[in-house]
């Protein structure tokens, strides 16, 4: 019974808020457990009707049939990046409604839709609650869906920090990171792969950003084994999703102030290689060495990453790789606080894919 009067009023309140924005009312909802949507990420499904999520790179694929497409979230569930039948992608933000439309005056007929999730939820909490067709349609299943599966581990540079700033003296602003466009979702565009993403602006292996030279208490190898960022009441099912290839891009925030403890940073390595390992145990490892690092930082990351491999090639481990982005010098400009442009990881994804691609035979 309450779980009866709980749909009512979600039904009723989605009715309210497309009425508000002045669309159709002659609209279907289908929730988030319809079989026809496919997610790709770290999501929670405690709560089948309100999927939460955190990290960037979440997606959602479904296929509809009619002429339009609406996308129900929480308020202030952030940015996301849409594509219909393989078009251009557009970006839409649930900062102030609930509802947004994604296609309209289509023709009559099977469409596709992509929606990628570009930000870093574990403040707002994003929440996804299902999509609106025209009255009298469906949702389709999801075609094209890529069968390769990369795994990218990372910081903000993964997360897409300041990517859409327009120079290094701009601050971090929710509206000018996007994921969609980092090195990482180009090259799994490129390589016509799945992308799951765990990253967050500012972790590394032992310490995060200015942090303490003997090291933070969270750091990625404290939340890699759980479902959402800075969230341990959901351990992740790791049989959810099993890459091929994972991709650990870290060592940038440990190394950046003050130093870092060569040990200890280390000692990340080889912790969050074990981690990785233990639940992808014929996935090939990559550690990337970023591109924000220069002189003695840079030297001491590459140090830690060619030592972590080396251990694991000595416990006989073969499938463990190192790779190094060019440095960026400013030639191809700064996005926010000194990150990546979004030119400069159009060239890191040029970089990283052919590695993959002779790498994983692609």
């Amino acid at each position: 019974m309450i779980k009866f009067y709980s749909l009512l009023l979600m039904s009723l309140f989605a009715f309210l808020n497309v009425h508000a924005q002045g669309k159709s009312t002659n609209k279907t909802l289908f929730h988030p457990d319809d079989p026809n949507i496919q997610y790709i990420g770290r999501i929670d499904y405690s709560d089948p009707m309100h999927l939460v999520f955190t990290y960037p790179g979440v997606q959602f694929r479904t296929g509809f049939t009619g002429t339009s497409l609406d996308m129900m979230c929480k308020l202030h569930s952030g940015y996301f990046m849409a594509e219909i039948d393989g078009g251009e992608p557009f970006k839409i933000s649930f900062l102030g409604n609930t509802i947004v439309n994604l296609a309209r005056n289509l023709k009559d007929g099977t469409h596709q839709a992509v929606v990628t999730y570009i930000g870093e939820g574990y403040e707002n909490l994003p929440e996804f609650h299902g999509f609106f067709v025209d009255k009298g349609k469906t949702l389709a299943p999801a075609t094209n869906v890529p069968q390769r599966k990369i795994e990218f581990i990372g910081n903000s540079i993964t997360c897409g920090y300041g990517i859409e700033a327009n120079s290094e003296a701009e601050h971090y602003e929710e509206e000018t990171a996007n994921y969609y466009y980092t090195y990482a979702a180009r090259t799994a565009r490129s390589l016509n792969a799945q992308a799951v993403v765990v990253a967050r602006s500012g972790i590394g292996v032992y310490r995060s950003y200015n942090g303490p030279k003997t090291g933070d208490k969270v750091t990625m190898n404290t939340e890699y084994p759980y479902t959402l960022l800075y969230n341990d009441q959901h351990k992740w099912d790791f049989s959810r999703y099993t890459p091929d290839v994972v991709c650990i891009n870290l060592g940038t925030n440990d190394t950046s102030t003050q130093g870092a403890d060569s040990v200890l940073l280390l000692n990340g390595f080889k912790q969050l290689y074990k981690q990785v390992r233990s639940h992808y145990p014929k996935a090939k490892i990559v550690f990337l060495c970023g591109c924000m690092m220069n002189g003695q930082q840079l030297r001491s990351a590459q140090q830690a990453m060619d030592v972590a491999a080396d251990y694991a090639h000595k416990q006989g481990d073969k499938e463990v790789y190192r790779f190094d982005f060019t440095p960026h010098d400013g030639s191809l400009g700064y996005g926010a606080d000194w990150h990546p442009s979004m030119r400069q990881h159009e060239k890191m994804a040029n970089e990283l894919t052919p590695f993959l691609k002779k790498l994983m035979k692609w």
